[in-house]
């Protein structure tokens, strides 16, 4: 799960990392009332934030044709006009597509006098299984493009769960990203409230681009976050009902909200060939081997390995609700799932819905033979497939012919 940056502010600065003062607004009068707040503590200047999950926010661009989706302002008149030309309109930028986002929360909070740009966060490292500390003095700047470009400026450090992470770890960090003095300490206090964040929350990622050396009112330098994403994981909200309570559904796609209500695992994408799978990895296979032979996959749609028949036909109506479909092909691997529960499933949900599209089913594993039983006696105009290779040509085919 993913919060907004103003959400993950808040969890960073429960643990102690210094933030900007601000506060969240989803009308221009909110958004007025903060600013006039911040200017009166003596703030010379106020930023207002678009709040979508997702990057790019300032060089993204408005359905109405206003560039940015973050803009430093002088009056609190000013941030009521940024306002009302933000909230409800659509943001588009590099990682939201064309379709873009809906503005519907805006992030008022003082603009920083920003001396120097870092980047830091907090993920798993899966070669190891122990969390890593990541940090670079290319604060700013896609991570992914720093690895790519300048690899020896990214300062790693391997964390031990069982103790967690050391202040000379995080003073290591601190020195390495060229801070002297007491910014050295302080450096060192905001690491280990990072990963104090990053534990406790059960994230997948804490990230703080850019981590920044500000001038503050009194013309001291201090490290602060000034930007901030969290990722959160999924299995483990259980324990998190506060944070489990800052998902906002108008940021997630329809069918992925309904598809989430099932415990089913469901992407959208671009294609016309409806993909029904269990496993993460055979839905990866089966969307190479649909594109292999010149299809396109719809979804990805993983029921897991232990779906009911029930979640079967929630399944079968979530692909059919989206009017790109052409053609389904259903790849069910039977380790723990028993491949009659799945035709049992299936063969009810396409008596449900009517189901006129090309249907392929491919079956193999644990109790095969009554689910190619059950998919026969149905009656039903269901296409088998003999092997993977086989049900991806089929179902391609079916769909090209119309």
């Amino acid at each position: 799960m993913n919060i907004h940056e103003y959400q993950a502010k808040q969890l960073l600065a429960q643990s102690g990392v210094p933030v900007p003062p601000g506060n969240v607004a989803t009308t221009p009068a909110d958004a007025r009332s903060t600013a006039e707040k911040l200017f009166a503590a003596g703030h010379k200047r106020v930023v207002v934030k678009s709040q979508i999950h997702a990057g790019g926010r300032g060089k993204g661009t408005f359905n109405s044709g206003l560039h940015g989706g973050v803009k430093v302002c002088s009056s609190a008149d000013e941030v009521f006009e940024r306002a009302k030309a933000m909230l409800g309109q659509v943001l588009v930028t590099q990682q939201t597509g064309p379709e873009g986002r809906v503005v519907s929360k805006l992030l008022i909070e003082a603009a920083s006098i920003i001396k120097k740009e870092f980047y830091v966060a907090v993920l798993l490292d899966r070669a190891v299984s122990r969390p890593v500390v990541m940090a670079s003095t290319e604060g700013g700047m896609d991570i992914e493009e720093v690895a790519a470009r300048t690899p020896e400026k990214i300062v790693r450090e391997t964390i031990d769960p069982a103790v967690g992470i050391m202040p000379y770890q995080a003073r290591k960090l601190a020195v390495a990203l060229g801070l002297k003095g007491d910014l050295i300490s302080a450096a060192t206090k905001l690491l280990l409230a990072v990963y104090k964040t990053w534990w406790e929350c059960d994230a997948s990622l804490v990230e703080i681009n850019p981590l920044c050396l500000v001038e503050t009112a009194d013309g001291k330098e201090a490290v602060m976050a000034v930007d901030a994403k969290i990722g959160l994981d999924d299995n483990a909200l259980y324990r998190h009902p506060d944070i489990q309570a800052m998902r906002d559904l108008g940021e997630e796609a329809p069918l992925e909200i309904e598809a989430s209500k099932f415990n089913l695992n469901y992407i959208k994408l671009d294609g016309n060939i409806a993909c029904l799978v269990n496993g993460a990895g055979l839905a990866m296979a089966t969307m190479d081997i649909i594109q292999h032979y010149g299809g396109r996959p719809a979804n990805f749609l993983d029921v897991g390995g232990g779906a009911s028949k029930d979640q079967v036909r929630a399944a079968f109506k979530i692909i059919l609700s989206d009017p790109h479909v052409q053609g389904i092909l259903v790849n069910i691997f039977g380790g723990i799932m028993d491949c009659n529960v799945i035709t049992t499933g299936i063969v009810a949900a396409v008596r449900e819905t009517g189901l006129k599209l090309p249907l392929v089913v491919r079956l193999e594993g644990n109790n095969v033979q009554a689910g190619k039983r059950t998919l026969v006696e149905s009656g039903l105009t269901i296409i088998s497939g003999d092997s993977m290779a086989d049900a991806a040509q089929k179902v391609v085919k079916a769909v090209a012919k119309g």
